[in-house]
């Protein structure tokens, strides 16, 4: 994690004997102490959200549900995510982020586990809709507590280098899915994917109750702050957060067409996002691919590549000051590479290619994304703006499975599907382009 920046800030009224303090150790240090931790919460939330596409290789035969079936319970978990999410943002500016992060963190662990004992379409649709609601509003959380922390100018690549979680699940999260579904079938008379649920659903247990203890609210509770760094880091913020233009309400944030747009553009990326989490799986088994320890391995080589290419756009993005092209671009990258993956499903090496591409795509749009937003936003706004954008965003993880799992039952290909969402991915780079200004 390293800056480019050496600015430092000049001594402070009212701190005795403090020297210049240099704003780019002092965001170095708050950087190594937030982001790991913070990306290792959300790879527990990512691969509990979707191990369920990892699970659905034994378990659709096991349970005789169809991909129609499968496609809606996938995707009803953003349902409740959508519901709860706004609520959960504003609820952890009033109460702190250590309480949320570490409820939301225990109850979707929960909610995971019990995904082991699903028996009818109903129980998978309640459990997969509760699983949204507990963990409605971790993400949005997580991105309002950086603002509390991190100025705008460095934000694209602190939300990149956290955002690498997403990518860091994919990668570590199809191995270990692949190792559990090939060793544990038949253990304790469960199946595979049940051990699957319970066994990844644990660590999130655990890891809420250590949110407690590691997490500080805010910049003046570090204690491995030195009084002047806390002051400074405060007064940086306070300032950016009081700057003429920025909207404070939440009834501003609903106001303000950005912030729709914004969302409508996060809709489009996250289609994709979705696509490729709970459909690579079965993109992989249908291009060959056998054996479940080998389709998780192999589902690890598109997110590996996206999360290389998420941390450069982040940084590129930051260096330069452009958001509008970076995210455009990527959006666009995401496109191509869909509608190549439906065009190249009977050859193998040329269909993992392409979801490489569209992967490195989708993720690199990310950082910046969320940068576009922070500029115009703050305080209750931001709150509530955030989760809002993420909250109607997130509706295409529902939209995206559901609607091509209904066309794979129809059609027997997954490839009308994925045009459909390389289509939302090239408008979320015509609506960025259109209604975003050029800034530097």
């Amino acid at each position: 994690m390293t800056y480019s920046s050496s600015a430092t800030l000049k001594p402070l009224a009212g701190a005795s004997g403090a020297s210049s303090v240099s704003m780019e150790l002092t965001y170095r240090k708050i950087a190594w102490r937030l982001i790991p931790f913070l990306v290792f919460l959300f790879v527990l939330a990512w691969i509990d959200r979707v191990n369920v596409g990892f699970a659905k290789l034994q378990m659709l035969q096991d349970l005789q549900f169809s991909e129609a079936i499968y496609g809606l319970g996938a995707g009803i978990f953003f349902i409740g995510y959508f519901l709860f999410e706004v609520p959960s943002n504003l609820l952890l500016e009033r109460i702190g982020a250590r309480k949320t992060l570490a409820r939301i963190t225990i109850l979707w662990g929960l909610a995971s586990m019990a995904m082991a004992y699903v028996t009818t379409p109903l129980s998978f649709y309640v459990l997969r809709f509760m699983l949204g609601v507990f963990e409605a509003g971790f993400f949005p959380g997580v991105v309002l507590y950086l603002t509390y922390w991190f100025p705008a100018e460095r934000r694209a690549r602190v939300n990149g280098l956290f955002m690498t979680s997403f990518a860091i699940a994919g990668a570590v999260g199809g191995p270990i899915a692949g190792l559990i579904m090939s060793s544990m079938e038949g253990v304790g008379h469960l199946a595979n994917w049940q051990w699957l649920f319970i066994l990844e659903g644990i660590p999130s247990l655990i890891a809420g109750v250590f949110v407690l203890m590691y997490l500080p609210e805010k910049p003046a509770n570090a204690k491995w702050l030195s009084e002047a760094e806390k002051n400074a880091v405060t007064q940086a913020l306070v300032a950016e957060n009081t700057a003429a233009g920025k909207h404070l309400s939440f009834k501003d944030a609903c106001a303000n067409y950005r912030v729709w747009i914004c969302a409508a553009v996060y809709f489009c990326v996250v289609s994709g996002n979705a696509t490729i989490a709970f459909w690579t799986p079965s993109i992989i088994k249908e291009i060959g691919i056998k054996g479940n320890l080998q389709i998780g391995l192999i589902s690890a080589i598109p997110f590996i590549a996206g999360t290389l290419a998420m941390i450069w756009n982040g940084i590129h993005s930051d260096k330069t000051g452009e958001r509008r092209m970076h995210c455009a671009i990527a959006t666009l990258i995401a496109s191509a590479g869909l509608i190549m993956t439906g065009l190249t499903l009977g050859n193998a090496t040329a269909a993992l290619c392409a979801l490489t591409l569209a992967a490195i795509g989708i993720l690199a749009a990310f950082p910046v994304f969320w940068s576009l937003p922070a500029a115009f936003l703050a305080g209750t706004a931001a709150a509530g703006g955030i989760a809002l954008i993420n909250s109607i965003g997130n509706l295409a993880g529902f939209v995206a499975p559901y609607l091509i799992g209904s066309l794979k039952t129809s059609t027997g290909s997954l490839s009308s599907g994925l045009y459909f969402v390389a289509a939302l991915e090239f408008a979320a780079s015509f609506l960025v382009v259109l209604f975003f200004k050029k800034s530097r």
